[in-house]
């Protein structure tokens, strides 16, 4: 996968004073978003939760949980009107960075089924479906099983 920053788009830590506005673009791209409170335990958990500024705007942010040479991406998100510009890739390129640096093996992520550009752009990046999660997501009827995807990585500098 090649991800290139996307014009004056860049990353950096996110801060309790930003989940505000995290929590605003979760709820405008998603149905049944994270709260502000989740993306605050995410910080206080020391997940590696980063977000995408551009002209000094938060458009996207990435979630990353490290442990026992794994990593488990818990959330990508780009703010709706700033959606199909290679900012998603972006993001996940910058975590998959991050699981390497930090020495993980593999990559777990959960997606819905029914978001198909999120779907596609993990197998593009080189994530493969490896079983679902019945009932875990909540849905208008009922619940929405989840496609878990795992990646193995290279190590860093690694061909």
């Amino acid at each position: 996968m090649v991800a290139v920053a996307p014009l004056e788009a860049s990353l950096r830590p996110m801060t309790h004073e930003d989940t505000s506005v995290v929590a605003n673009i979760e709820a405008a791209a998603y149905e049944f978003p994270w709260s502000r409170g989740i993306f605050r335990s995410c910080l206080d958990n020391g997940h590696h939760c980063w977000v995408l500024e551009q002209a000094g705007a938060i458009i996207g942010y990435g979630i990353l949980s490290l442990g026992a040479g794994e990593a488990h991406l818990l959330n990508v998100c780009v703010a709706p009107l700033h959606q199909g510009r290679g900012h998603g890739a972006y993001i996940l390129k910058r975590m998959l960075d991050l699981a390497r640096w930090h020495r993980a093996e593999r990559v777990f992520l959960e997606v819905r089924p029914t978001n198909e550009l999120a779907h596609a752009m993990y197998e593009r990046a080189g994530f493969n479906e490896i079983g679902r999660r019945p009932g875990y997501y909540p849905a208008r009827r009922g619940r929405e099983d989840a496609i878990v995807m795992a990646m193995e990585l290279l190590p860093p500098g690694a061909c």
